[in-house]
């Protein structure tokens, strides 16, 4: 399944070692001012090269609007993004043809397809998020002409909570040859009450399954999350007053509908498989192997991640909120 969203749909493309990747948005509302400026600054947050701290593989990340943009503005038709490999090298990934990396999709993805790309992983490589991350920079312009914002923050790296402690952790992993994980934030401002569906299409299931589709992402929590098991209901309930909620244990949604208050997400983030110490696996006919990981790679995801999830989390925001016009226009028709 390489296509996201009911009304804003995205179909991304390409693979890690490949000529490029991309996405191609259907529903993109028409009218919309749309340059490479309001998408390029999400991808330099996720792109690699950027530091001693992560991945050296220089990409630019350069993207290019090939269709539905004319005079600055979108049409309705499709919009089609394109971000070219620059420093692919495939070689180095030639030892791994035979055989599965730990912790990867290789396997899954051989057992499935009965084939697999195993330069990097192909379209299982953190690389395919390129086009995610693509479109969400589009979608986070069409939300913010309705006032909603989307900001997302480290909170954890390998257990350190401190912003001081966590590129020691990183460096310490790297040193070893080894890699962390870590926890991430995100919160969006602004938004209105009553989005999502109730029952089979809550907003709260829509987020938690498109954070769970990025692919170093185990864990998801939205408000309280797993402390709410911990409470009595009369800590966790939100007070109610005339003027509002008194505190936000829900996370901003009830019912999985948005209550108007900020949306507060926050995913487990596993540390990158590819590490250079000798791991146990076996090749395509079942014999034992032993492997080292080579080439360049993040000793922590993290950092890079946060693009990611806030391009996926507005995905889902700007899907339920052209639902919700839906809604909005047979109410207006009626006497």
């Amino acid at each position: 399944m390489n296509t996201f969203g009911r009304n804003f749909r995205c179909t991304t493309f390409g693979e890690s070692h490949g000529r490029a990747l991309g996405v191609v948005i259907d529903g993109c509302p028409p009218g919309l001012p749309l340059a490479k400026g309001d998408i390029q600054p999400l991808l330099d947050r996720r792109r690699p090269g950027t530091g001693p701290l992560v991945s050296a593989r220089a990409e630019p990340d350069r993207v290019e609007i090939l269709s539905g943009v004319f005079e600055g503005r979108t049409t309705g038709a499709p919009v089609a993004l394109l971000v070219g490999n620059r420093d692919q090298k495939p070689g180095d990934y030639d030892a791994l043809r035979e055989v599965f990396r730990p912790g990867h999709a290789d396997i899954t993805y051989q057992a499935k397809y009965g084939i697999r790309d195993h330069r990097g992983g192909g379209r299982s490589s953190g690389r395919e998020t390129v086009g995610r991350v693509a479109a969400g920079a589009v979608a986070m312009k069409v939300l913010a002409l309705k006032g909603i914002r989307i900001r997302g923050e480290i909170r954890e790296i390998h257990g350190a909570t401190s912003q001081e402690m966590w590129e020691g952790e990183i460096r310490r992993a790297k040193a070893d040859g080894d890699s962390v994980g870590g926890i991430v934030e995100i919160v969006v401002e602004g938004c209105q009450a009553g989005l999502g569906d109730p029952v089979m299409g809550k907003l709260d299931a829509a987020i938690a399954g498109a954070m769970m589709g990025i692919g170093a992402v185990k864990g998801v929590e939205i408000g309280s999350g797993f402390a709410a098991a911990r409470r009595f209901g009369s800590e966790n309930n939100d007070p109610i007053v005339p003027g509002g909620f008194l505190s936000n244990h829900a996370g901003g949604i009830l019912g999985g509908i948005s209550t108007g208050q900020e949306i507060v997400v926050r995913i487990a983030v596993k540390p990158t498989p590819s590490i250079s110490k000798p791991q146990q696996t076996v090749d395509l006919e079942g014999n034992p192997r032993e492997i080292r990981v080579e080439g360049r790679h993040d000793p922590c995801i993290v950092p890079r991640i946060l693009p990611v999830a806030e391009a996926m989390l507005a995905l889902v925001l700007v899907d339920a909120w052209l639902e919700q016009e839906k809604y909005r226009g047979v109410r207006q028709r009626e006497p």
